[in-house]
């Protein structure tokens, strides 16, 4: 049976604003080396697609296809594409769990933040690799909770951080996937040759930066489908997450602020 996942930040204004920043530059770095002109690439778990249309220009005249189980989410990736004036890009709805696509039907297939949200991320691989054509390369990246730093030191930020994996517990997912990508995809059963494991850093720093980190969170924190999940299972109430929220400001008003997340990233060829 297909898992009914939980996908722990919901598609709240806040979220959105989070993955419409992402480019194929700061997201996707380590997989630009293998794109070509002319490979047929699948995008899974494409948000509001501003990814997607970035790698769908580096391998025109070539086919992309976005995936995402959220309907509306798609109707904001096709106008990422109009705006962008991107053609071969198309988006559809789907599951990655059972992808509406038959045998070695891409080149490249990729996921960005995706098998953190999953119950059965070794699944999703399988099912990613049976839709990439011999030869071709299945490609994931994924922060590690666990691993995200800052400074100054705030208890506030590590209330948060601790409710975050205990809410993605409650949701069956794995928070610090970035360090297990590489057991998931050999588990997944990938030629162990075939894969290449790196890191990759998202850091916010500069004031603009900081600022726009600290607002969306505290943004997050009550407002989006987290907030109302830690609510819902009893993790938190409304007053513990609006002081998280207030942490969150606290920390980016702060001359010293800095804060880094590390992604655990995997190439891995069929």
């Amino acid at each position: 049976m297909t898992p009914q996942d939980v996908y722990t930040h919901g598609h709240h204004e806040s979220v959105l604003r989070s993955h419409r920043w992402r480019t194929a530059e700061n997201s996707a770095a380590y997989l630009l080396p293998v794109l070509q002109a002319g490979q047929r690439l699948l995008d899974v778990g494409c948000g509001p697609g501003t990814v997607t249309v970035d790698l769908a220009a580096m391998v025109a005249p070539g086919e992309a296809v976005g995936l995402d189980r959220s309907e509306a989410v798609i109707e904001v990736a096709r106008e990422s594409a109009l705006a962008a004036g991107v053609a071969n890009v198309t988006f559809r709805h789907g599951d990655v769990y059972a992808l509406p696509f038959p045998d070695a039907a891409f080149d490249v297939v990729h996921a960005h933040q995706v098998l953190q949200h999953l119950s059965d991320p070794v699944a999703a691989l399988r099912e990613m690799r049976r839709v990439t054509r011999p030869g071709g390369v299945v490609a994931v990246r994924d922060a590690d909770y666990a691993a995200m730093t800052w400074y100054p030191p705030s208890s506030g930020l590590e209330e948060w951080l601790a409710l975050y994996h205990e809410v993605t517990a409650a949701n069956g997912a794995e928070a610090d996937a970035g360090r297990r990508l590489l057991s998931w995809v050999r588990e997944a059963g990938f030629d162990p040759a075939g894969i290449t494991p790196s890191a990759g850093v998202w850091c916010y720093a500069t004031p603009e930066d900081r600022a726009w980190w600290a607002s969306l969170w505290a943004d997050r924190v009550t407002s989006s489908d987290f907030g109302a999940q830690a609510l819902a299972t009893g993790l938190a109430d409304d007053v513990a997450l609006e002081t998280l929220a207030e942490a969150w400001r606290t920390w980016g008003e702060s001359l010293d602020g800095w804060f880094s997340i590390v992604h655990g990233e995997i190439l891995a060829r069929v």
